[in-house]
């Protein structure tokens, strides 16, 4: 085993994959000593499918996700967002463009008695986001709209995040592989200039948040900037800027007027 473990670090190595060590060890414990499995998933993680999208799962938070081609795959950067939204109490939070509803989950895992909605345009991703609440065990805690961001979301929040599709369509291009090839474009980029989302987010967010809620949205590492404008030019409050591990701008906060 120890020479097929070297082989498929090699054709990892010489396929551009970032980890060929780790990705490796992820897969072969998933094989579970399956010969056969482990070769077919090592060609799949060559020719740069995600480790996700071969196993079928994502770590993230505290719980296991499932993960396909139909929803972005969760990153630990974006737990970020939970732990923010973990500061403070709330009652009812909404998460718009949920995917596989990783961060609404997590949000109503670490708070029992909340209630969540998680939006978004792909029923296939809703699909998903409900079985990952199955197994989380909150599914009777949220609801699962088919929504273009505001379309159908209803009453006000004391919490609203989201991770919203922010790559400019020019910067597409210059994506990782198993980005660019796997993973929904519609979660990825507005196919503009990366901040028509923040735009339509901000125009409804004094619409739908209590007085002093809060707002959480993660952003591009260049955009920081132009997100806190928006949020301030819609008449949020306390707008603020957060850094993840790596120091890159990461999360907008604002808070919605008293």
């Amino acid at each position: 085993m120890s020479k097929a473990l070297a082989e498929a670090r090699d054709s990892l190595r010489t396929a551009g994959v970032a980890d060929p060590a780790g990705d490796v060890r992820r897969l072969a414990r998933w094989a579970e000593g399956d010969a056969a499995r482990f070769e077919a998933a090592i060609a799949m993680r060559a020719a740069r499918r995600p480790v996700s999208h071969i196993t079928g799962m994502r770590a993230f938070w505290k719980h296991d996700f499932i993960v396909t081609p139909d929803v972005l795959d969760p990153r630990p950067e974006t737990e970020l967002l939970v732990e923010l939204g973990l500061k403070e109490p709330f009652e009812r939070v909404l998460d718009l463009g949920t995917g596989s509803g990783c961060i609404l989950i997590s949000l109503l895992a670490e708070r029992p008695g909340t209630q969540g909605v998680g939006t978004d345009i792909s029923e296939r991703a809703v699909l998903i986001a409900g079985a990952n609440a199955e197994r989380a065990g909150v599914a009777d805690r949220i609801v699962l709209p088919l929504s273009d961001w505001w379309q159908d979301v209803g009453g006000r929040y004391d919490l609203i995040v989201s991770n919203p599709p922010y790559i400019a369509r020019a910067e597409m291009a210059d994506l990782q592989p198993e980005v660019r090839r796997f993973e929904p474009r519609t979660a990825l980029t507005d196919e503009g200039d990366g901040l028509g989302a923040y735009r339509a987010i901000a125009a409804r967010l004094c619409d739908h948040l209590t007085p002093r809620g809060r707002v959480l949205l993660e952003i591009g590492a260049t955009q920081a900037a132009a997100v806190a404008d928006l949020l301030a030019a819609a008449g949020l409050a306390d707008v603020a800027v957060h850094p993840d591990l790596d120091c890159r701008d990461r999360v907008v906060s604002a808070r919605s007027p008293a």
